[in-house]
């Protein structure tokens, strides 16, 4: 479905749009362009990729006219651009809403505009019962590309994808670990029984891509994924390493949870299990509220949320063989430095 097409990556220096432009080398799609307000990360993914594929385009997800130009004859929307660390979007609340939220919008409007024929925008589980800046941000990106995917269909295609942690991303703690580790200090951990979602960036690749390929409008993709304690995690580091660093607690951070959810039990009740994938449709239905309230109730039943402490823990094996698939940590076992 990618044959000579053109692609349009938000957030494109990012750790999804180096995997999305990895992923694309080599094959026959048409065009991959790279949208971000950083051009020494743009010069620096040039340098790196040397491919003329790769077209660049400097501009800003919240200022709707930057966006114009590189959307003109664009086929498929990544729409990965986000302010994502929890703690800065806990102090800078308005700077969360207007990237993840308001600049959504202005991505799928000048998609729209475009007649862009799919869009698909990246969220994250903290979107679900959210409790801090960056989900409730997030939380209302989906809730705004849902409804509009009501008015765009069927020439423009709107979908969610919503995944946990990507490890080994920009600012994520694997990175940090390993660092530490290599600079003979000790791991800083929250809380050893915080749980995440454990995903590879090719896992949220693989995400998006499947949502190109099945998505309906406003339709949700989450993709089934494990889990693991943090003191797991950093156990796993430290035996992957071979590290005799010590364990230091310093305590949750702001916003944080103890576990991460990625399926309400609402969603639950509606939500197609496609094998490694749940698909959750959009409601598009004219409904009798009250009616479909208590419908609603009656359907959900005794069903629980999909999060990260009952969907199945990693014990230090299962950890440490995730690892090992991550390239930070083969440069690590290399002897080189890592950078967070």
């Amino acid at each position: 479905m990618f044959k000579n097409k053109k692609i349009l990556v938000t957030g494109g220096t990012g750790t999804f749009g180096n995997a999305v432009v990895r992923r694309f080398l080599g094959t026959d799609i048409g065009e991959i362009r790279v949208f971000s307000r950083d051009e020494k990360k743009q010069d620096d993914m040039r340098k790196a990729f040397g491919c003329e594929k790769l077209r660049f385009y400097i501009g800003d997800v919240r200022d709707e006219s930057s966006l114009f130009y590189a959307m003109q004859e664009v086929d498929y929307v990544f729409q990965a651009a986000a302010l994502k660390q929890v703690p800065s979007c806990e102090f800078f609340p308005l700077e969360a809403l207007r990237t993840n939220a308001l600049g959504t919008e202005n991505v799928v409007n000048a998609a729209i505009a475009a007649r862009v024929s799919k869009v698909i925008v990246l969220s994250t589980d903290k979107a679900v019962y959210p409790i801090n800046a960056m989900g409730i941000s997030k939380a209302m990106m989906e809730k705004l590309a849902v409804a509009k995917s009501r008015v765009a269909a069927p020439r423009t295609t709107i979908c969610v994808t919503r995944y946990g942690n990507v490890m080994a991303s920009r600012g994520s703690v694997i990175p940090l670990f390993i660092k530490q580790t290599q600079e003979g200090k000790d791991l800083t951990i929250t809380d050893p029984n915080m749980s995440r979602f454990m995903m590879t960036i090719e896992n949220a690749v693989d995400l998006v891509l499947y949502a190109f390929e099945h998505g309906n409008p406003g339709d949700t993709f989450i993709q089934k994924a494990p889990a693991a304690t943090i003191g797991i995690l950093a156990a796993a580091v430290q035996k992957v390493l071979g590290s005799q660093a010590a364990l230091k607690v310093i305590g949750t951070r702001h916003g944080e949870k103890l576990f991460e959810t990625l399926l309400t039990r609402e969603e639950k009740a509606v939500a197609e299990d496609m094998g490694g994938y749940f698909r959750v449709p959009a409601d598009n239905r004219d409904l009798n509220y009250g009616k479909y309230f208590t419908e609603g109730e009656e359907r959900v039943g005794n069903l629980v949320d999909y999060n990260s402490h009952n969907s199945g823990l990693l014990d230090l094996e299962g950890m440490c063989d995730l690892l090992m698939r991550l390239e930070c940590v083969q440069q690590a076992l290399r002897g080189q430095k890592v950078e967070i």
